[in-house]
């Protein structure tokens, strides 16, 4: 399994032949090295309707007949766009033949505005849980600090968590420490900082305050292997 950051929260992850694309956004993203017209994902997964999530899955998926999986009311939605959809909700998971997927409580808000300043309802925030060739990464789309995360590591030994630092919308660096201390992921890659005035942050810091555990600043493009 190959895991690669692309800025902002985008993650790719390519396993079991396909290519999976989280919370593509990539136009109007200063911080990434994709371009749309080279992306060719196999499945989009999104954690909400945010535009800086949902980004550019429009465009994505009809060009490439991508499979989109998404909170259910964003994915019905999206689905009458004439996307291809499979919509989910917290607690939920569904094996699919790329991984297992499992929707997490994420404490944010979620909207989806379109191009012609339409406001659509994209259901509730979420966190993701994906697994496959038995490892398992969490990527906890926006979220502030909340107890269960706890709960969610116990349950679910995470090889790499992806978490929100940048603050003002999401957990901050001192916030998203704590997480890791409640998550005991192996790895911790610090998301969602740095691509707009309101969340800068410096990610080393939040590497200092996670004293007891691994974390990896990636650059977009940085990748691992699991």
């Amino acid at each position: 399994m190959k895991i690669s950051y692309h800025g902002h929260s985008i993650v790719k992850i390519d396993t079991k032949g396909k290519t999976i694309l989280f919370d593509p956004f990539i136009t109007g993203n200063g911080l990434t090295d994709l371009k749309v017209e080279e992306e060719k994902p196999d499945v989009i997964l999104l954690t909400h309707g945010h535009n800086d999530h949902v980004g550019d899955t429009i465009e994505l998926a009809k060009k490439n007949d991508a499979f989109v999986i998404a909170p259910v009311e964003l994915a019905n939605y999206l689905g009458s766009l004439g996307l291809q959809t499979h919509g989910m909700n917290i607690g939920g998971a569904k094996e699919f033949d790329f991984g297992t997927v499992k929707y997490t409580q994420a404490f944010h808000s979620s909207s989806y505005t379109t191009e012609d300043n339409e406001v659509i309802y994209a259901g509730m925030p979420a966190g993701i849980l994906f697994k496959a060739e038995g490892k398992t990464i969490y990527h906890a789309g926006d979220t502030s600090l909340f107890g269960d995360m706890k709960l969610i590591g116990d349950r679910n030994p995470i090889d790499v968590a992806f978490l929100p630092i940048g603050d003002n919308f999401t957990m901050g660096p001192e916030d998203a420490a704590t997480a890791v201390e409640f998550l005991n992921p192996k790895l911790t890659v610090p998301i969602h900082y740095n691509t707009f005035p309101p969340i800068k942050q410096d990610p080393q810091k939040f590497k200092e305050l996670v004293e007891t555990h691994e974390v990896k600043i990636m650059e977009a493009g940085d990748s691992l292997n699991l």
